[in-house]
């Protein structure tokens, strides 16, 4: 059987950049989440044997691996596993600002007034104040932010845990996706049992203050299991479904689970 130039030459480079990129980003990484990056690379060497002659097909080929990867993140996601806590020491400080705009065009949000929207399968659609928010229990962590572009860095965040506010609100925890919308136009979604992860936390404040502007006021979702693009701030409304809904980034390639 004759072999195409994409065949041997674009599929073997493919592999190549890919495990470049992988190899980057795995000393951080634990024996689990080098099994679900190697799938990962398992799969896009799936590639060296498909013939794909156009970048439609490739795109729709990258696009088939990056919903096999999320659905591998997924399986080998667990909800008892903690991620790593840091002393009060290794703060960074200045903590990075981040965004898909510059830091001058941070929304401007009136917390006096805000109102949270909650909609979709939940039992109590009331828009909650932030005074509400922070009526129920507080905790406090200090973990590290891993950002998808190679930099990481280690913040201490406080606020509910995002699966009491779900219960509070009656949301239908077995549904399988949260949304969110945010003040900047953010938008993103996540898997319901990360949302129920004990460390999933709607952050409220930053290193034992209200959490400030460039930072996600009035509130951001801090994951320290997801990579820092799911980890939405200026959060204005929040949605329960079972329909999949993807994100700002991931609608542009990033994979969906995002796990880290």
């Amino acid at each position: 059987m004759s072999t195409s130039p994409w065949h041997r030459d674009n599929g073997e480079v493919v592999v190549a950049e890919a495990s470049r990129l992988i190899d980057r980003q795995l000393s951080q990484s634990t024996r689990r989440q080098f099994l679900a990056r190697g799938l990962t690379l398992g799969g896009i060497g799936l590639l060296s044997g498909c013939r794909i002659d156009d970048n439609a097909t490739a795109e729709a080929a990258l696009s088939r691996i990056s919903r096999f990867n999320d659905r591998i993140q997924g399986w080998l996601f667990d909800s008892s596993r903690l991620a790593p806590t840091y002393p009060e020491s290794m703060i960074t400080r200045p903590f990075p600002f981040n965004a898909f705009y510059d830091e001058s065009r941070v929304p401007e949000v009136d917390g006096a007034s805000f109102l949270l929207e909650v909609t979709g399968l939940v039992a109590d659609k009331r828009s909650w104040t932030l005074h509400e928010l922070r009526a129920l229990p507080q905790y406090t962590q200090v973990t590290r932010h891993i950002c998808v572009e190679g930099w990481s860095a280690i913040g201490k965040w406080g606020g509910p845990r995002f699966g009491d506010f779900l219960r509070a609100v009656g949301a239908d925890l077995s549904a399988r996706y949260v949304g969110f919308q945010c003040a900047d136009d953010y938008y993103t979604s996540i898997d319901m049992a990360t949302a129920l992860h004990p460390q999933t936390l709607l952050a409220l404040d930053w290193d034992g203050q209200p959490l400030p502007p460039r930072y996600g006021f009035p509130m951001k979702l801090r994951m320290p299991t997801k990579l820092g693009y799911k980890n939405p701030k200026h959060i204005r409304a929040i949605f329960v479904s079972n329909s999949f809904n993807r994100g700002y980034w991931e609608d542009q390639g990033y994979n969906w689970f995002g796990g880290s």
